[in-house]
């Protein structure tokens, strides 16, 4: 008998719940106040165990979002990171400076490297002697990737594709000093020629200045992109430090400042051109 009215009292209470249920359904399609009030109290009282909840489950959450979007995060990374080294470096321009190269730019009608199409890669390994001037990178033949393509950190030029394999590349510093890179002196447009002095050590122009030009301080060098050249015109490699006459009074050698710390590269982008074969 016991188990009868047991049974007779929970059926009961189903129907009841049933019919409370399709009630407030009903209410809530027509857009009860009441209903609303209700919904918004019940939310209020359950939001700290909600927010608890969240926050305990979160750990296991970003590790599961960690675990399978390992490699959009990554990729995500890599932008970011280029962006801020492309920030870094607008910073380290004075606002005169830059109108000025801008200035010389549009003379010359060279466009600029940063609209050309890019690669961001990171940097897998430096140099494996200290008589090599490269640096790896983990980007290839697979992303575009082709050798002689120029290659910047920031706004600066970092030197020059060498090598290219399905997966990865080899970067030729600019300041090895067998690379001979054309340049031009961004106040005056005169050109002249640079090359690296090895690790550590500044780049130089020791050719092609004339003697009576008066260069000023900071004066920024750019690839000139003159006929046949190795770099698109117009890429910041640094800024003159020091000025004296050669030896034979003849020229004036330039001591330059690389815009970019090659020793300490990370994140690069490999500008999608190709010099003229």
């Amino acid at each position: 008998m016991a188990l009868s009215r047991r049974t007779g009292r929970s059926r009961f209470t189903l129907i009841l719940l049933v019919l409370t249920s399709i009630t407030v359904l009903t209410l809530d399609f027509r857009g009860s106040s009441a209903i609303h009030s209700i919904r918004n109290a019940a939310s209020t009282v359950f939001s700290p165990v909600r927010d608890t909840a969240s926050s305990a489950f979160s750990p296991f959450s970003n590790a599961w979002n960690g675990l399978f979007h390992y490699g959009k995060v990554e990729s995500e990374n890599e932008r970011l990171k280029a962006e801020i080294d492309d920030l870094k470096g607008q910073a380290a321009q004075n606002a005169d400076a830059k109108t000025q190269l801008d200035q010389v730019l549009q003379a010359d009608n060279i466009k600029q490297f940063t609209d050309l199409p890019s690669v961001t890669a990171q940097v897998i390994a430096g140099p494996s002697t200290n008589f090599e001037h490269t640096i790896e990178i983990n980007r290839g033949s697979d992303q575009g990737i082709r050798k002689g393509m120029p290659v910047v950190a920031g706004t600066g030029l970092v030197g020059q594709v060498s090598e290219v394999f399905p997966g990865r590349s080899v970067i030729k510093l600019v300041s090895d000093p067998d690379m001979i890179v054309g340049v031009r002196l961004a106040s005056s447009g005169q050109p002249g020629l640079l090359h690296g002095q090895g690790d550590g050590k500044p780049l130089v122009i020791d050719e092609a200045i004339d003697p009576k030009l008066l260069v000023p301080p900071n004066e920024i060098v750019v690839t000139s992109g003159e006929d046949r050249a190795i770099f698109p015109g117009g890429i910041p490699i640094g800024t003159v430090s020091k000025s004296e006459l050669s030896a034979g009074q003849l020229d004036q050698i330039l001591t330059v400042t690389p815009a970019v710390d090659l020793s300490r590269l990370s994140y690069l982008k490999v500008l999608q051109w190709e010099p003229p074969p």
